[in-house]
């Protein structure tokens, strides 16, 4: 199977008090912030790695990020992918999900096209796109739905399992051969527990955080990665319009930014203990508790 799996380094949970928003461009400030690769997206990887563990073929990594970001691609190669893409170019900065998934889906396209993968005009090149079902910093779940949309390719959100099957015939007890097509299955959970969907692939899948336990990287797979191709694409080399790009080509617009008040009055209740109990009861019927 050829999977790609879309990742996004985020900040480190652990230093979000560095963490602060542009008052002008009212975009996050990742500078200086360590970056994590999305726990979502480690779950995807971990998924494509099962796969392929199981079936054969290649592990892709793309993701649209800052330079800075290299490292973590060269993680994802740790962990047990075959090549990453990193597109990196300050035209990109401050995209919304429609213009990422859009960036996202012009590389997946070139990437076809100058790969082994890629079977006929017009298709992705891969049987199987993923990505986690959302992002720690953005939390949208727009991205893996919208990237499907613009391959044209059939989706599925929140998937906790996948299993990837191939379809046999019926009649004459026909038997499952090696170029049988497969079916794509995926549990994902719902208010009244999983449900159960098909489709056939090539498809976008976004995994949830309880599909699986990621891998950890180990020395043999950090001195694998260092032989491992890592590209980094600008937008020169997707040839898309920079004024569809970034901050300026996203629909999306932040509104007014303000930083709510959490100080709290404080009243002095005296000394008297018993003042202090009539006190608190007149402040709390005023209140109207």
């Amino acid at each position: 199977m050829e999977i790609l799996v879309c990742i996004k380094p985020v900040p480190d949970p652990d230093k979000y008090g560095d963490l602060r928003i542009d008052p002008e461009t009212k975009r996050l400030v990742r500078e200086g912030v360590p970056a994590v690769i999305n726990p979502a997206d480690k779950n995807a990887l971990e998924e494509a790695l099962r796969l392929k563990e199981q079936f054969g073929g290649s592990v892709t990594v793309l993701s649209m990020a800052p330079a800075f970001s290299r490292d973590r691609m060269v993680e994802s190669l740790a962990m047990g992918a075959d090549r990453a893409f990193l597109l990196s170019d300050p035209l990109f900065g401050g995209a919304d999900t429609y213009v990422t998934s859009r960036v996202l889906a012009e590389a997946v396209r070139k990437i076809a096209d100058s790969s082994e993968a890629a079977e006929a005009a017009g298709t992705p090149g891969f049987d199987l796109i993923l990505a986690g079902n959302e992002s720690a910093d953005g939390g949208t779940s727009h991205v893996p739905a919208q990237l499907a949309e613009w391959l044209e390719l059939p989706h599925i959100c929140g998937a906790r399992s996948l299993e990837v099957a191939p379809v046999c015939g019926e009649a004459d007890g026909d038997a499952c051969g090696a170029e049988a097509d497969a079916v794509l299955r995926a549990a994902c959970k719902s208010e009244e527990g999983d449900l159960i969907f098909e489709c056939p692939l090539p498809a976008v899948v976004a995994v949830g955080r309880e599909a699986n336990k990621p891998r950890l990287v180990n020395a043999m797979g950090i001195i694998k990665a260092r032989k491992k191709p890592l590209t980094i694409w600008s937008n020169e080399d997707l040839g898309l319009d920079p004024g569809s790009l970034g901050l300026g080509g996203s629909p999306t617009k932040a509104g007014r930014l303000f930083e709510p008040d959490l100080g709290r009055e404080g009243v002095s209740l005296g000394d008297d203990p018993e003042a202090a109990a009539v006190r608190i009861l007149e402040l709390i019927e005023k209140a109207g508790v």
